[in-house]
């Protein structure tokens, strides 16, 4: 891996710059609704790994990453630093800290579902499977203000798994497992979910189907269940992630915006086709991407949604 510091403070957030991608985009839009400043530009990082997926910003905005084909989750200090966090992650895929600053890990070497202590770095695994069999394979989570996990359970065949694994459950869906342990799939209805996330009232749920080029919007009740299934916009998405403003962010071939209504609201070309986006940095107001061999981030007008 290859990275170099440039020495000075970043859009004044005290991010380190770290090699400015030549041709940097600016993003698309309109420049009243959209979150990024006309002038505002994506900046590279990091690079020099092999997949990158999974952003999460613990409460200090301290961005948590994966490289799931090396095995390792990264961590991208709010000094601009780059470290390894956890070396053999579970092969970890999507993550989400919670407000108790928990890693949650979607880490599918064994389809399973994990917690892992950031003081610590111990990890444990909550899910094994489903009704006594494997899950697909967890993708992508979130947890709840209350507590609740909800995560995506797609079928991506891994190239670490035994050739004989299978896809054993009949449903390529969403479950939640509630705060006393019980696991539920709240909806099967989907070709491939991948991107989820939640607002910060806990009240509503967004999940993409990106094989269907959709993201689907859910009522969350009282006991966890989903209801009121709504299309939120014909745009899939592999990750995804909600501003403070209620704006959602989809990545597909670029990082698309959309506000609370389904309206796109800016579009912002990567150089290279983006994973997954969060929020981080010292006031949790710049976007992180992670984007196939890079790690990315542009500065915007808004901060991260519960931050």
């Amino acid at each position: 891996m290859k990275f170099f510091c440039l020495g000075c403070l970043w859009f004044g957030i005290g991010v380190m710059v770290v090699a400015q991608e030549k041709g940097a985009k600016e993003p698309s839009g309109s420049s009243s609704a959209s979150p990024f400043d006309p002038s505002a530009k994506v900046e590279k990082l990091a690079d020099g790994f092999t997949f990158t997926e999974g952003p999460a910003s613990d409460s200090q905005g301290n961005v948590y990453f994966t490289d799931q084909p090396s095995n390792r989750i990264l961590k991208w200090s709010i000094e601009g630093k780059l470290s390894t966090f956890l070396e053999k992650s579970g092969r970890a895929n999507g993550m989400y800290i919670d407000k108790n600053d928990v890693l949650w890990s979607c880490s599918d070497e064994k389809n399973e579902l994990w917690k892992i202590d950031l003081k610590t770095k111990e990890h444990t695994v909550v899910v094994k499977g489903y009704n006594g069999k494997l899950l697909n394979g967890p993708n992508d989570v979130w947890v709840s203000p209350a507590g609740g996990v909800y995560f995506t359970d797609p079928f991506y065949r891994r190239a670490w798994w035994p050739p004989t694994r299978t896809e054993e459950q009949d449903k390529r869906g969403v479950y939640y497992l509630s705060p006393k342990g019980e696991l539920t799939r709240v909806d099967g209805d989907f070709k491939q979910p991948n991107g989820i996330r939640g607002t910060a009232d806990g009240k509503t749920l967004y999940v993409a189907d990106i094989n269907d080029r959709k993201t689907y919007t859910y009522e969350i009740k009282a006991d966890g269940t989903l209801g009121n299934r709504k299309l939120f916009c014909n745009s899939g998405s592999d990750g995804l992630t909600i501003d403070s403003e209620g704006n959602v962010y989809l990545t597909s071939g670029a990082v698309l915006v959309f506000d609370k209504t389904g309206k796109e609201i800016a579009k912002l070309p990567v150089p290279e086709s983006p994973a997954n986006v969060c929020f981080g940095g010292k006031d949790h107001s710049t976007l992180f991407i992670t984007a196939r061999k890079g790690l990315y981030a542009i500065p915007t007008k808004v901060k991260g949604a519960g931050r």
